[in-house]
This record gives C-alpha cells, structure tokens and sequence, in this order.
C-alpha cells in the first residue's frame, strides 16, 4: 500500500457511520487448503485492525455484519464453531474496549443465540456501556427482512394498543421502531471478497450509503483498505435526490 494514504484523507469530512459485511472468511481459508474455521478465526484479527483504525481516526459509528438469520443454515461444525470463537473473542476483547473507550452494541434476533452466548454478550454491553468513543454494533442472528417485520409487528400492536394513530405513521415512526433506532443511518457500506449484493444488511438504512466493494478477503482486510474506501467515498459526491448544483449552491451558502 502506498505510503502516506491516511494522510490523504479529509479529516473534516468522515463517514461518521461506516458498516462492513465481512465477506470471504471459508473461501480465504479453502485457497489456503484449510477448513472455513479456520478462516473466521483470522477474520478476528481483521476486526481487531479495523476497529482500531476506526477509533483512530474518530469515526463514531462502525457496524459489523458477523452473522445472519441465514447463516443458521451453514454445517452445524461451522456454526458451532462461530458462536464458540464468539463468545470466546467478546470475552478477551472487553477489557481492549473498555481501554479504548469503545461502546459495544448489538443488533438482530438474539433469541436464537445459544444461552451461553446471550448471557456473555449481555455482559459485554454492560461492562461497555459508559464508553463514550467509538460505538461499535455486532450485527449478529440479523437479517433487515426480520427487522422490518418485526418493526411491522410491534407498531400493529401499538396500534392495537391505541398507543399510535396509523393516520400519523411516517418514516420517524418506522425508524424508531427499528433495531438502528439509536444510531444514525451509515454513509458508507463496504463489502469484501468480490461480491457485489447487500445479502439482506440493513435494507431500510442504506438506503442513501455510498456503496463501496473490493475482492479483498476479510482476512486480508487491514486499516489501509479502511482507508482507500473512505478516500473514495470522500471522492463522490452525495446528492440525496439534489442536482449535482443544487449541492454546490447549498455548500456555497454554509
């Protein structure tokens, strides 16, 4: 990587909410000749860089999509395997976290998790929950399919309730009932490993991100491909419906 490529990055205009899908973890693992654990398990380390580089450069907000609703469905040794390296990773990194004054949040259908790993996330969040730098949210057992429908569900029983008028219901409405409420809708989307989808990831809140792929693995992903994607997100420009004029009218006037 070229030397210097932080220093190319406009520190006034940041993404202050980037989420990744970390893709490629079993196929870097099967190019090396060895099982899809043993990709996830190297996968680790890429989270650890990215994280930090983040909190390095003052990002606010980073979303990770760990695993899906529909990862249930993979070979029980891999599933297994995951929520062991998990639990087992959340439990060494809460005292780094804390070091570094980073939030952990959670996002998806918790419900499904094993006991084990509810009862050890439920005390990560708690031990991170003063933390006021960089609010890291793990998009486990999550689909935004299942999201969107549990918001559908918990507004038709408030309404049922007589808590809401449906005659009121608007975009606020929906955002608050989504699992995303407390945070703000992410700017930037990377996905790794060559794959050109959204794979079900916050469908409602991307809905306005700069979208940015690279056939980098997850594994092999470290903080200067966090920054050659924010380098190019900072490269286009963001018009949100507008004339590309209308933006530099707007910016002119502020």
């Amino acid at each position: 990587m070229p030397e210097g490529l932080i220093d190319k990055i406009d520190r006034e205009h940041l993404p202050r909410h980037i989420a990744i899908i970390m893709d490629g973890n079993g196929r870097w693992a099967e190019e090396k000749g060895q099982d899809r654990l043993y990709g996830h398990f190297h996968g680790v380390e890429s989270v650890r860089n990215i994280v930090e580089g983040s909190a390095e450069l003052g990002i606010e907000y980073l979303t990770l999509y760990a695993f899906s609703t529909e990862n249930w469905d993979r070979p029980q040794q891999e599933v297994e395997g995951l929520m062991s390296l998990l639990v087992e990773t959340i439990r060494k990194e809460v005292p780094t976290l804390n070091k570094n004054h980073i939030r952990l949040h959670v996002i998806g259908d918790l419900n499904m998790l094993p006991a084990f790993a509810q009862a050890e996330l439920q005390e990560a969040l708690e031990l991170t929950s003063q933390n006021t730098g960089l609010n890291l949210i793990m998009a486990l057992s999550y689909s935004s399919r299942w999201e969107l429908v549990n918001a559908v569900k918990n507004i038709g029983q408030d309404i049922k309730a007589g808590k809401i008028d449906p005659e009121t219901i608007c975009q606020e409405t929906l955002q608050q009932y989504l699992t995303t409420s407390k945070f703000p809708d992410p700017e930037l989307m990377i996905r790794t490993s060559g794959e050109y989808r959204i794979s079900n990831f916050l469908l409602y809140q991307l809905a306005y991100a700069e979208l940015y792929f690279t056939n980098t693995r997850w594994p092999d992903f470290r903080k200067e491909n966090l920054y050659e994607a924010i380098i190019d997100f900072q490269g286009r420009e963001r018009r949100f419906g507008k004339t590309g004029q209308q933006i530099q009218e707007e910016t002119q006037l502020a």
